[in-house]
């Protein structure tokens, strides 16, 4: 079978982080086909606003014509703006892989993409916090205010948990290994769980779902790009399953996640390359 070189990223931020979006595109595109990258998987919250970051997919691509494939998710940013649920859920946009898949040619490997969602599981050292507090905090503090759904964010995990399992199904049925890609963390142990600070606890109930993890692993898939935390880890491996969270996060002089000194050396470190056999 072909080796395949895959290349990951996630939160970008080019809005928030007041950079030449365009210029970055071109260096990035520059690098991309350096490498000899086939396929570039980006997890979600490019701009805030979905036409924007769909847009940049469609110029990335552009640029980088044959030998570079772009597909990418929503994070909680993107959804912010110029997107309705209903389109999250079933719109056909470029390269656009929310529950939807595409298998790489040449080999058994499939990429999976669902947007992933949070049921406030996470928060559980705010044990006394029901439900309905999470849920005002949220309105109160949080970007995600923004966004319009017609149910409740248990319902949309649940919702996202079903569709994830059929994909996983379908794949194993087929004999594909899998590449799975999602926004939100899909494991507590890249959380921080801060006694007494019960701001960033509390926002630990809208990083995401144990539950994505451990159906994950259950069917021992073996790639697994996320986002949403601008921390940094290395990769780090559960079982058959290892995870990338490779968020460029904020480079502001409020909040600078950076550990370089400018955005596109930042991208560079936390760009995962891997090939796949």
């Amino acid at each position: 079978m072909d080796i395949v070189r895959l290349a990951f990223s996630s939160d970008n931020h080019f809005d928030v982080n007041r950079i030449d979006a365009a210029a970055m595109m071109r260096a990035q595109a520059t690098y991309l086909l350096q490498q000899g990258v086939q396929w570039y998987l980006v997890a979600g919250d490019l701009f805030n606003d979905f036409q924007r970051s769909e847009q940049f997919i469609v110029d990335l691509q552009a640029l980088l014509g044959a030998q570079t494939r772009v597909y990418w998710i929503a994070g909680n940013h993107d959804m912010v703006h110029g997107v309705s649920f209903d389109e999250l859920e079933t719109g056909q946009f470029a390269g656009y892989l929310h529950n939807r898949y595409v298998d790489i040619p040449g080999t058994d490997w499939r990429v999976i993409g669902n947007n992933g969602w949070y049921d406030y599981q996470y928060a559980a050292q705010e044990p006394d916090t029901t439900t309905a507090d999470f849920l005002h905090w949220k309105n109160a503090f949080w970007i995600d205010r923004a966004i319009k759904q017609p149910m409740s964010d248990g319902e949309r995990t649940a919702l996202m948990l079903n569709q994830v399992k059929a994909q996983l199904v379908l794949a194993a049925a087929e004999q594909k290994q899998v590449v799975f890609m999602t926004h939100f963390v899909p494991r507590a142990d890249y959380l921080q769980f801060a006694t007494g600070k019960r701001f960033w606890n509390m926002a630990n109930a809208l990083m995401g779902t144990p539950r994505l993890g451990e159906l994950l692993e259950q069917f021992n898939i073996a790639h697994v790009l996320f986002g949403h935390l601008h921390v940094h880890p290395k990769p780090r491996t559960f079982g058959q399953t290892t995870y990338y969270d490779q968020a460029v996060g904020y480079g502001l002089k409020r909040i600078n996640e950076w550990r370089a000194t400018n955005f596109m050396a930042e991208w560079y470190q936390d760009t995962q390359i891997i090939d796949l056999k």
